[in-house]
């Protein structure tokens, strides 16, 4: 399915271009994490001499059906041996082990590099202590944790494993389109409480605190059961949970709930393991009408038939709300789509709402603003979020005051740390990406640091011009280019361009346009001398360089032996580049003089090279009706394309087309999928080579491109999206 092979295309790139072998996948149920695991597995046979293997998982059900899973998938009906319950492995090369048998195993006897790939199954688990002592013991060449839950309940981290890093995940919304996960309903409604002065610390709002406001009358419970009967077809049928602050304000919602006819009980992290299961075997019957639940998102809850859930305290964390909307999200017979009531209130100037809706919707914080305002109108068939007037004002309200919104917020964060970091380790904390941190061309990091004091190098003179190329930088992800921008300016001095090879001059001219802009120096050699002269600049780019490395999300394919003096053409099949990093690179702009080119057409005749540049959104504001033409991708490896208006079949341009391998011809595909987001120039994927299938029409010609490279799953996904 398109979402394993996505997740699969991640796990590769992990491995073999950040070199990370120990990598978590996070997705929901249903989604078919297992397979996944398989896949996986019969791609490393093919990199690793028959590999042994360990899956681990804590229940008999869960092994026996990935066992079943490995052999569909080798098809190979005799793989692997179940440790559980009494089985014991005769060969042990291939072992499906319960954590509960490799407990009562002494660790010693088993070599820590035996297994060259252990899969650790529902890995929100690993906290524990029969799982810390194993996964402390080995030591595979791979290491794979399957998730639909990152985060524990009892604030254990697993991340740790993993370097913090989740390498993929199915997001909510891309399960919904496939039709994995059941629809949902979402309304955010104003509960007429205030928030804003419950003290607030950075895990959050204070618990006892919010218990108080929350328990202290009935008011709100009273608007709560009036928005359930609005809302709720039939509440005296429902199946619903309720996720609580504390265990007080549980018991006093199901106090309630029970008192106006609606049977409910309350659950926690303190209920024993009979309480927990008396409480969802009577939600399931019907008996129950509701469980109040604290700290219940991750396990312990399996009721497909859940349809309503209420959100009746404030989570900032992304991962738990989604985690506890997905309580939910099962498919159940009978069930068309589940109903969700998230309680809003006035909230502290430090809490979230953007992460709560971009978790739902992909989108970002300026998109969330403009989907609120639109209403939401991108969302999988069958799901709809609304917010009341009141519910909508408070979180375009909280929009524009959180964290990332201005500069002030930006110092407030970095103060309220209360020590030195680095700008990965601030980004982290703040929860802001980059394209959020740079997207006003006046903030830097050297001057964030400076406004609050900590050490930083002396504003330059080209500080400020310097800064603004800050935000031009965030989409590099070529490794060759990051590479050599890293290796120049670690150096201690400006290093002599006679140095450098002609690929790498290309590459440096590019770079020095999206440091510089238009207006920089007229030389590269003065351009690194001048770079030299504003240290924080130069170290603040060392750190960017090293985020963006980190962050490379699909692996290069070299154009050596596509191409004609390829080795000078320093551009790499689904990495992504702006316009003018290409006319760099194929030698059209200098420092000296950069090249004007606006067209989506361009013949390099030194390489012959078809250079054909697409944007597959296109919007009157910026196409004129002769050039919107019909760009979209068929499949992963077939790509519909439309020449100029005025291209004919007969003509030298249409017979180079249909001819190009017989004049040594190559075309060349970069794709992107609107002109710009959130004001930002977007840059170009390039595909790789094209080759010619067929064609349609002329004026202009309609043709169908086989690309050489299929196209990356996550852009393919996209385009998709783009092209509605």
């Amino acid at each position: 399915m398109p979402h394993q092979s996505e997740i699969l295309e991640k796990l590769e790139v992990e491995r073999k271009l950040h070199d990370r072998h120990r990598n978590l996948v996070v997705a929901a149920t249903g989604t078919g994490k297992t397979f996944v695991a398989a896949f996986d597995y019969k791609r490393l046979r093919r990199e690793i001499q028959n590999p042994t293997l360990l899956y681990v998982a804590h229940r008999k059900e869960i092994l026996t059906q990935s066992l079943q899973a490995f052999r569909v998938v080798l098809r190979d009906g005799t793989f692997g041996e179940l440790y559980v319950d009494g089985h014991r492995p005769e060969e042990g090369r291939h072992v499906f082990a319960s954590i509960q048998s490799l407990s009562q195993l002494d660790l010693d006897k088993i070599p820590a590099e035996f297994f060259d790939i252990v899969v650790v199954d529902e890995f929100h688990h690993a906290a524990a202590p029969t799982y810390e002592r194993f996964l402390d013991h080995i030591r595979p060449k791979e290491l794979i944790g399957l998730t639909a839950t990152p985060e524990r309940t009892d604030g254990q981290a697993i991340l740790n494993r993993f370097d913090g890093r989740i390498a993929a995940e199915i997001r909510i919304w891309e399960a919904l389109e496939r039709g994995l996960l059941c629809p949902f309903q979402y309304f955010g409604i104003n509960d007429e409480t205030d928030l804003s002065q419950v003290r607030w610390s950075r895990r959050g709002y204070d618990t006892t605190e919010l218990q108080n406001l929350y328990t202290a009358n009935d008011a709100r419970v009273r608007l709560i059961l009036a928005e359930i009967e609005r809302k709720v077809f039939d509440p005296r049928r429902m199946r619903a949970l309720g996720f609580c602050v504390s265990i007080a304000h549980a018991k006093f919602m199901a106090d309630r709930f029970s008192t106006q006819g609606l049977p409910s009980v309350a659950v926690s992290s303190d209920s024993s393991t009979g309480e927990r299961d008396d409480a969802l075997r009577h939600l399931r019957s019907g008996d129950v009408n509701v469980v109040f639940a604290v700290d219940l998102f991750n396990e312990g809850v399996d009721v497909p038939g859940i349809d309503t859930v209420l959100f009746l305290r404030p989570t900032e964390s992304a991962t738990v709300f989604l985690q506890q909307l997905g309580r939910g999200l099962r498919r159940a017979e009978g069930k068309e789509c589940l109903t969700a009531l998230d309680f809003i209130g006035r909230s502290s100037t430090r809490f979230r709402f953007d992460l709560r809706y971009r978790a739902l919707t992909g989108a970002s914080r300026s998109g969330i603003r403009k989907q609120i305002e639109e209403g939401f109108p991108y969302l999988p068939a069958g799901c709809s979020i609304r917010l009341d007037r009141v519910a909508s004002d408070i979180v375009l309200e909280n929009l524009s005051r959180s964290i990332g919104s201005t500069f002030r917020s930006l110092e407030a964060e970095l103060r309220s740390l209360g020590r030195d970091t680095n700008l990965v380790g601030f980004l982290a904390e703040a929860n802001v990406s980059l394209e959020e941190f740079y997207r006003n061309s006046a903030w830097s990091w050297s001057r964030l640091r400076r406004s609050v004091g900590l050490p930083t190098a002396p504003e330059g003179i080209d500080e400020d011009t310097l800064s603004r190329g800050f935000g031009r930088l965030i989409d590099l992800d070529d490794p060759e280019w990051i590479s050599l921008g890293r290796d120049v300016l670690c150096r201690s001095a400006p290093p002599d361009v006679v140095s450098f090879s002609e690929r790498q001059l290309r590459i440096l001219t590019a770079l020095h346009f999206s440091v510089w802009g238009a207006s920089g120096p007229k030389t590269l050699a003065e351009s690194l001398v001048r770079i030299w002269r504003n240290d924080a600049v130069r170290l603040e780019l060392l750190e960017l360089l090293a985020i963006l490395d980190a962050e490379s999300p699909h692996l290069p394919i070299p154009l050596d032996g596509d191409l004609r003096w390829s080795h000078s053409i320093p551009l790499s099949t689904h990495c992504r580049y702006s316009r003018d990093d290409v006319l760099a690179a194929f030698g059209y702009s200098t420092v000296t003089k950069p090249y004007q080119f606006r067209e989506g057409i361009l013949f390099d005749k030194s390489t012959a090279t078809d250079l054909l540049f697409v944007t597959l959104e296109k919007t009157a504001q910026h196409y004129s009706p002769s050039t919107l033409y019909l760009d979209y991708a068929i499949s992963p490896d077939l790509f519909h394309w439309e020449s100029q208006s005025t291209t004919t079949e007969a003509s030298p341009t249409g017979q180079r087309y249909i001819h190009h391998h017989a004049r040594g011809v190559t075309p060349l595909l970069f794709v992107r999928e609107r002109r710009a987001t959130a004001g930002r120039t977007q840059p170009y994927l390039l595909l790789g080579p094209a080759d010619y299938v067929t064609h349609a029409s002329e004026r202009p010609m309609a043709i169908t491109w086989r690309l050489r490279h299929p196209i990356p799953a996550d852009f393919f996904r996209d385009t998709k999206v783009a092209t509605g």
